[in-house]
């Protein structure tokens, strides 16, 4: 008889867990930052992959539009 013993991977990440602990921070006013600090660890990587997007797709429509001149 053969025993499976596998399970899923899910659970709440370092980013997660930051943000829900300033959160219970905020609410239970221990510390007084702005909301928009307080979930941050939320939408800091959003921003910054939209940045990174936003450059790489400047230098590829450069090169592209100098390719063409060529």
């Amino acid at each position: 008889m053969s025993t499976n013993n596998t399970s899923a991977g899910g659970g709440v990440s370092i980013i997660g867990l930051l943000g829900i602990v300033f959160i219970v921070l905020k609410l239970t006013h221990v510390i007084s930052w702005p909301w928009i600090w307080v979930l941050a660890p939320f939408w800091v990587g959003i921003a910054l992959a939209l940045v990174v997007g936003i450059v790489a797709l400047l230098i590829w429509s450069s090169f592209k539009a100098l390719g063409r001149k060529r």
